[in-house]
């Protein structure tokens, strides 16, 4: 019960908090408001977040646990860190490839200072609190109740339910489903394989977000006519991971990482 009620707790702790900015500071629009909530609710589960590992998870290490802080004989963070960007990078390059060949992208190469500073916010920013979330704390507590493996699964379906967007049609949000689903489990058998780290998993999901960012906001000219199967779902806002190249590359991606936690050495 305590599980399926703390972020929603949270979250509204911070939408109550941010309250009075509204009166005090009225030029604050709706959705500056609802950024530093959100904000807010992330300071507070960083928080609470020792105390609870240490009394739900019975352990002393809580940042162990929780991925950020690596075991002796796990690789350096920092290396797993760079490892999943250059994973990142390789991914948005097999989804950018077919359309610069296909005559709906252009390179541009341009990106000001902004944007590539959102860039970098978006991807160590959602990069490490998501993962914090998901495959830190929400892995940890579904494994608490149905064992690692099921856990697996499951937060990874609900990774894709929270992200999806149910207003895109049938055919479309299957394919964001089963894009993200993808993504969930590449991010969990990630972790896996670096030993339990967490820093592999944010360079790979932020190096996404803040990559796809990027190139939308002046790397990459996207034609409009670019079709929905190779760009993805969304339209003004199109997301490559519900495309079937996008698919198709995390399958590839998922199949590889299996065979590596396969081949390497039991504890």
């Amino acid at each position: 019960m305590a599980t399926v009620v703390l972020i929603p707790a949270l979250y509204g702790l911070g939408w109550v908090l941010t309250q009075p900015l509204g009166l005090i500071l009225p030029e604050t629009t709706a959705s500056r408001l609802s950024l530093i909530g959100t904000v807010l609710s992330l300071v507070l589960f960083v928080l609470i977040l020792p105390s609870w590992v240490r009394q739900r998870w019975n352990s002393r290490h809580p940042w162990r646990m929780l991925g950020l802080r690596s075991r002796r004989q796990a690789p350096s963070s920092g290396r797993c860190l760079v490892a999943g960007l250059l994973q990142s990078v390789a991914l948005l390059t097999l989804i950018s490839l077919p359309l610069l060949l296909g005559s709906w992208g252009r390179w541009l190469g341009e990106l000001n200072a902004a944007d590539a500073l959102n860039a970098l916010a978006l991807c160590f920013g959602v990069g490490l609190a998501e993962e914090l979330l998901f495959r830190g704390w929400l892995w940890g507590e579904l494994s608490q109740y149905t064992g690692p493996r099921t856990a697996v699964v499951t937060q990874a379906l609900i990774f894709s339910l929270v992200h999806t967007r149910f207003n895109l049609g049938v055919l479309p949000m299957v394919g964001l489903l089963v894009g993200l689903t993808l993504l969930g489990l590449i991010l969990a058998v990630q972790r896996r394989l670096n030993d339990g780290s967490l820093w592999g998993c944010v360079g790979l999901h932020g190096g996404l977000v803040g990559g796809w960012f990027a190139l939308q906001g002046g790397l990459l000219q996207i034609s409009p006519s670019a079709p929905h199967w190779l760009i993805g779902p969304g339209g003004a806002h199109p997301n490559p991971l519900g495309g079937l190249v996008g698919i198709a590359a995390l399958t590839v991606l998922l199949c590889r990482q299996l065979t590596a936690l396969a081949r390497a050495p039991r504890p």
